[in-house]
């Protein structure tokens, strides 16, 4: 009885795998977006193949601005140097790890970052630059317990 219901713990709690996806199985639209791949396809993990089509769907939907938006991004990733690929990987795996409310906290944080003029995020920048590791630290733990201000309405 024990060992039964140990195992059955086991595969009910271990993580479910993804089905791999037969190439056709895809859409020709991601069929088309997918073709480089697609001689490769039957050997990748089932959980790239479901990440490389969601992406494919996505883009899909994108509208053209936010696909030349996209491709500059990807030009900016690929012109970076390993170490600071490396950086920017731990930092978002250390993101993904915080709790949602502090991920929403923190979203919401560089949300209104970005809505200040320019001049005043580069005086933030700098002033940052300068700050010692233990005076980033205080300044971290001091805006963690600042309550949010209110919502203004976007300027247009």
């Amino acid at each position: 009885m024990t060992r039964s219901l140990i195992l059955w713990l086991i595969l009910a709690l271990a993580p479910l795998q993804a089905a791999a996806l037969d190439w056709d199985e895809l859409s020709p639209e991601e069929q088309k977006m997918l073709a480089p791949l697609e001689k490769d396809w039957a050997q990748l993990p089932p959980e790239r193949q479901e990440r490389l089509r969601r992406g494919a769907q996505r883009w899909q939907e994108m509208t053209p601005e936010q696909r030349a938006r996209a491709r500059e991004r990807f030009r900016r990733w690929q012109a970076l140097p390993p170490e600071k690929k490396a950086k920017i990987r731990e930092r978002f795996r250390r993101f993904k790890a915080l709790p949602p409310e502090e991920r929403a906290r923190i979203r919401e944080k560089f949300r209104r970052f970005r809505q200040l003029p320019p001049e005043r995020r580069h005086e933030l920048r700098e002033r940052w630059r300068h700050m010692s590791p233990a005076e980033r630290r205080a300044f971290i733990e001091r805006q963690r317990h600042r309550p949010p201000p209110p919502q203004r309405p976007p300027r247009h």
